[in-house]
Parts: C-alpha cells; sequence; structure tokens
C-alpha cells in the first residue's frame, strides 16, 4: 500500500499538522490524531503512518501551532501553553482539524475516529463529547487529574465523558503517577455511564506515556498489548477491514 503524505502549516493550508493517508480511488475510514503536551514530534508521526499503513486516512493535527504557536515540536513549551488554554479552545482548534480532515475526498465522512494521547487524550474527550459525528474513540492514557473546575476548565472530564455518544477505548498502566488508579477507576465508571460500549484497558505495568518509547513511563510490553487492542477495536467500530 503506498502511502501519502503532505505537511501542513497555518500560514500557507490554513491548519497544521501532518496528514497521512492511503492511496486510493474509493473513499475510506479516517483518524484524527491528537498529540500529547510535547506537541507533533516525530513519534507521533510514526503512530500516524501506522494507522495509514492499515488503510485509515489520519491527521494528526498540530493543535498548538493552531492555536498560534508555530513550533517543530513543543517539548520545551508544551506544558506552559497548556497551562494557558482553556478547553474551548482546545474544543476550537480540534474543530478545525476536524473539519479539514472531513473535507478530504479520500475519507468517508461516516467512518471517522478520534485518537488522543496523555494531554491529547484529555482534550479529545471534551471534543468527541460535542461532536456527534465521531464514530469511535481512543484514549491512550488521557490525562486527568483530581482537580476542582476552574474558569478554564468548567466541567472535569469525567463529567464531560459522560455525554459520549460513540464506543470508546481507554488504555491505561497502574504505573501512570500523573493519572493515578483512583482517578482511572473514576474515569471507567464515568464512560460507563454514557451507554456506550466501552473497552478499558488496564495493564499491570506501564507508566504514563507507556506507548511512547520517549516517554518516562515506557512500557515496552504494555505498548505490545495495547496496539492489537486498538486496531481491533477500530476495525470493528469503524466496520473496516484492512487489506493483508
Amino acid at each position: 500500500m503506498q502511502l501519502i503524505e503532505r505537511r501542513l502549516n497555518s500560514q500557507d493550508h490554513g491548519v497544521a499538522g501532518f496528514l497521512v493517508h492511503p492511496q486510493r480511488t474509493e473513499p475510506g475510514p479516517a483518524l484524527l490524531l491528537i498529540h500529547p503536551k510535547s506537541g507533533l514530534t516525530d513519534y507521533i508521526k510514526i503512530e500516524a503512518r501506522k494507522f495509514a499503513a492499515l488503510g485509515y486516512s489520519t491527521f494528526a493535527a498540530n493543535v498548538f501551532e493552531q492555536l498560534g504557536y508555530p513550533a517543530a515540536t513543543h517539548i520545551e513549551t508544551g506544558s506552559e501553553i497548556q497551562a494557558k488554554t482553556s478547553d474551548e479552545q482546545f474544543t476550537q482548534a480540534l474543530t478545525e482539524g476536524w473539519r479539514f480532515l472531513l473535507s478530504q475526498p479520500h475519507v468517508d465522512n461516516g467512518r471517522v475516529a478520534v485518537c488522543g494521547y496523555c494531554m491529547g487524550g484529555r482534550i479529545a474527550i471534551n471534543f468527541v463529547a460535542a461532536t456527534p459525528e465521531v464514530r469511535a474513540f481512543v484514549g491512550y492514557y488521557p490525562t486527568v487529574r483530581d482537580e476542582p473546575p476552574t474558569d478554564m476548565r468548567p466541567v472535569p472530564p469525567w463529567e464531560m465523558a459522560k455525554r459520549i455518544r460513540c464506543p470508546s477505548i481507554n488504555l491505561y498502566g497502574a504505573d501512570d503517577v500523573v493519572t493515578d488508579i483512583p482517578v482511572q477507576d473514576r474515569m471507567m465508571y464515568a464512560f460507563r455511564e454514557n451507554g456506550q460500549p466501552l473497552e478499558w484497558h488496564f495493564y499491570p505495568f506501564g507508566g504514563h506515556g507507556f506507548v511512547d518509547p520517549g516517554a518516562v513511563g515506557y512500557h515496552a510490553h504494555a505498548a505490545d498489548l495495547a496496539w492489537p487492542s486498538v486496531v481491533d477495536f477500530m476495525e470493528r467500530e469503524l466496520q473496516w477491514a484492512p487489506e493483508p
């Protein structure tokens, strides 16, 4: 399968990110990929290519650039940008990326999922709750802490999760010190309350970022276990069988 890649920036294209998709003549399933606080790193581009190789037109949005912070990556500045950006602003930036993805001729608008990593998982929960057209949600250890509401984060993630109207899969590790086990449990029950199909994968090893080789919490075995679970979930919920 031949993959086509495009790198987009806000100034020239009106949207920022990395688009990779299989060459095909008919529209197919698609995925909006949302990066962690480190930004659109090479690792996230690798993840996008992995999904595209399975047949998904994948757009890894550069959320921070769309918010007005252009840079190759945001490894040093991501935490600061995240702290001063409201959930409403994040949702608007993701909506721009979503509309761009759906405008592509190789995308079947009825079979589009959202996948978020770390910070990307948390802000994706808000976006998916506000976007009923999303067919499936993949959350790699969404960053959630037991914190009170604020003006910038008026609705906690465990309340937003109850509003999601599509199947979800979430993956966490037992050694996650960012979103600890009590908060993971709270999120699991919140997702169960939305009445949609839910897969909840809890690994007895692996920290925050366990699928990212550059993360402190990386755990190779947990990463190996997680990928086929996500692939199976995507295939079932988007009614899609990739080419051999």
